[in-house]
């Protein structure tokens, strides 16, 4: 198989060029013995030799990972503040003391500033960006507990995001003391080193290096890097939107999602053969399915934390007989079939076999053989995407031949967060600097699939795991493994913040698991909180149930006649959104504005709109305010100044820039859509059924 040059670069950035968009006006100023760095007007490093904005220093790294679950620790041998500035035009030379050998240089490029180490023994850095009173601070990837970041540290870090991700409680205490996967609120399968703040400009730190976000202190922001990083990357403009945007377009804009995802529900089903009857009786009850997805098609087999996929990404003919044939019947019907794949190989699969003999499997350090990874009571192979032969022989033997050719029209694309960090790639990468570049490799392989077969917009995979540039190649994103429950920092509520704060870094596209995923310790889904899911996913642009890790102890949409009803009436709400979705998705294209966004990206001028999280515009016409607590039949809607806003269910009208106390039946979650919008005759229909 021929080298492909398109591969993203493990450590840096794949688009020259795009970071001088929106920051043409970055300007450097020597001041008292420092210097100022603005972008426009926005002052954002201020240095002085008593007050130094960079730090550099010398540290190793401490890795502990346990199935996906990684505790770092630096044992740091220097910090060293930079006081000393010496400006020649656009470059900036620091050193510790007067005198002194320079030990970074910064340069101003475009719209970033170009690093260079000037000592081969840094590998820390510190900056100290301005920080104001009152600053809102956003992104930092997909975070799922705070949308606004300001007032807290984000280490940035692809991982398991944990179970409870709340130290307080007794589900996470257990799921710390017996597999070490508790979580806090920070972790996340999905970071990346990017913030906007309230004072309309954008920083990303170009590295794939552990980074941090340090949000704490009210006079500074400190970023923090586990290498030099190449490029400090500024981006400004005068409105939320344009900023979005902007940053879209460098880290890669989506094609629009085909129309068969946002048509009808896709439903997750994992029984076999049983899968399709159980569909057909769903489609009985009123639903409208345009999708199966079945991730049982290539086997099971049980383990204690419950019913786990058997890694070999063939169709297991046992489970499936006659696949293909059965997926050629549902597309004549106009329903997809989906399945899943992720980067690792099943030491007991033919796969793994045949990666071994054409040495595509990334090595130990310590000896010439396979790294192995142990995914709880099974071991994996890790397919080495470094090396060329192996991602063109998994994008064209596995996702080609064995999915796209049977007929699949689209896949999760797991575990894009599991790479060791003590393992030799072929390219001789140092694997602290794979690991957050992994979900972007493993994004790309998917997208070359699926472009080999010129199904590009048509065919879909969606994934949790991400880093800078991942959007470039990835045409959707879910939210990851929920609790089955309203918990603060790891139910249903987190979906809504997770869609928020992915979009803002410019990812059109968001969705979850329907009902939630991970269950234990007795923790199992309510009928409450399957019809609440069923609400929101309604109003989100993919619409698609999952049976969770332990689908014989938890009540499914079709093991309640209720749950059942509503469910099906919820997917006739989300198909008949569809043509409002597809011109989301069109302006998703044009401007790279995601379709569930935070209010302030249409209503910026009413700032009260700035601090609003568990409610967001699905689009510009729609406010959507999903009930993610137990036992609530009502909830406060914010409704934004500059617009009168229609109640969607009862018609009633109220002025913008006020707080509405709405009912929330089932069936009736709080939507209001724009007065004047040109969907208004769709969004009327949905008042009358």
């Amino acid at each position: 198989m021929a080298e492909d040059s398109s591969r993203p670069p493990v450590g840096g950035t794949t688009v020259a060029g795009a970071l001088a968009r929106g920051a043409s006006d970055l300007r450097l100023r020597a001041v008292d013995g420092g210097f100022d760095l603005s972008i426009g007007a926005t002052l954002v490093l201020r240095h002085r030799p008593d007050d130094p904005a960079i730090f550099v220093g010398e540290g190793r790294a401490d890795v502990d990972m346990y199935r996906g679950n990684y505790f770092l620790s630096d044992r740091l041998d220097a910090r060293i503040p930079l006081r000393h500035a010496m400006i020649d035009g656009a470059t900036v030379a620091l050193a510790a003391t007067p005198g002194g050998d320079p030990l970074l240089a910064l340069t101003v490029e475009g719209g970033a500033l170009a690093l260079t180490a000037l000592a081969d023994r840094l590998n820390r850095l510190w900056l100290r960006c301005v920080a104001q009173p009152g600053e809102r601070l956003w992104g930092g990837g997909e975070q799922l507990s705070y949308f606004d970041l300001a007032g807290r540290r984000f280490p940035l870090w692809t991982s398991e995001p944990g179970v409870g991700r709340d130290k307080s409680t007794l589900l996470t205490f257990q799921c710390d003391r017996d597999g070490r996967s508790g979580g806090d609120y920070w972790n996340t399968n999905y970071p990346q080193p990017t913030y906007l703040s309230s004072r309309h400009y954008a920083l990303h730190l170009d590295t794939t290096a552990y980074a941090c976000f340090d949000f704490r202190d009210p006079a500074f922001h400190e970023i923090e890097a586990w290498e030099i990083p190449a490029r400090i990357e500024l981006f400004a403009a005068d409105r939320f939107a344009e900023l979005v945007g902007i940053l879209s377009t460098r880290f890669g804009r989506q094609p629009p999602l085909p129309a068969w995802a946002y048509e009808g529900a896709i439903l997750g089903l994992k029984q076999g053969m049983e899968s399709f009857a159980r569909m057909e009786a769903i489609i009985a009850a009123g639903a409208v399915v345009t999708g199966l997805w079945c991730e049982d098609w290539v086997g099971l087999r049980e383990t204690s934390f419950g019913k786990r996929l058997f890694w070999d990404w063939k169709a297991n003919d046992v489970r499936y007989p006659a696949l293909r044939e059965r997926i050629a019947a549902l597309n004549a019907r106009g329903i997809r079939f989906l399945g899943y794949v992720n980067p690792y190989l099943a030491v007991d699969g033919d796969l793994y076999v045949e990666a071994v003999d054409a040495g595509l499997l990334a090595r130990r350090l310590d000896a010439d053989e396979p790294y192995i990874v142990d995914f709880g009571e099974f071991d994996c192979g890790i397919v080495d995407f470094t090396n060329p032969a192996a991602a063109n022989w998994f994008a064209e033997r596995v996702i080609g031949r064995e999915m796209l050719d049977i007929g699949l029209s689209g896949w999760m694309a797991d575990f894009g967060e599991y790479l060791p960090t003590d393992v030799r790639l072929h390219d001789g990468t140092d694997g602290m600097l794979a690991h957050n570049a992994w979900p972007t490799i493993w994004a790309e392989v998917n997208a070359r699939a699926i472009a080999s077969r010129e199904q590009t917009g048509e065919a879909l995979f969606f994934m949790r795991a991400g880093y800078t540039d991942v959007g470039r190649y990835c045409p959707l994103f879910w939210a990851g493994d929920q609790s089955v429950d309203f918990s603060r920092h790891d139910g249903i509520g987190t979906v809504v913040r997770a869609a928020l704060s992915s979009g803002i870094v410019g990812n059109a596209y968001h969705h979850s698991d329907l009902g939630g995923y991970t269950s234990l310790y007795g923790n199992v889904r309510t009928a409450e909180l399957l019809m609440r899911w069923s609400e929101l996913c309604a109003f989100s642009p993919v619409m698609r149930s999952h049976e969770g890790n332990r689908p014989d102890d938890n009540l499914q949409i079709d093991g309640d006649p209720d749950v059942l009803a509503h469910f099906a009436a919820m997917t006739k709400v989300h198909a008949r959104l569809a043509p409002y979705v597809a011109a989301l998705c069109e302006e998703a294209v044009a401007n790279g504005l995601p379709l569930q966004r935070p209010l302030f990206l249409d209503w910026e001028d009413d700032a009260d709109c700035w601090g609003i999280e568990t409610q967001y515009g699905y689009g510009r016409d729609l406010i959507v305010a999903p009930v993610i607590e137990a036992g609530v039949d009502s909830r406060a809607v914010y409704l934004p100044a500059g617009a009168t806003w229609v109640h969607l269910w009862s018609g009633d009208r109220y002025a913008g820039g006020s707080t509405v106390e709405t009912p929330a039946p089932f069936g009736r979650p709080p939507v209001f859509w724009r007065e004047g919008s040109r969907h208004a005759e769709l969004f009327r229909s949905l008042m009358h059924g």
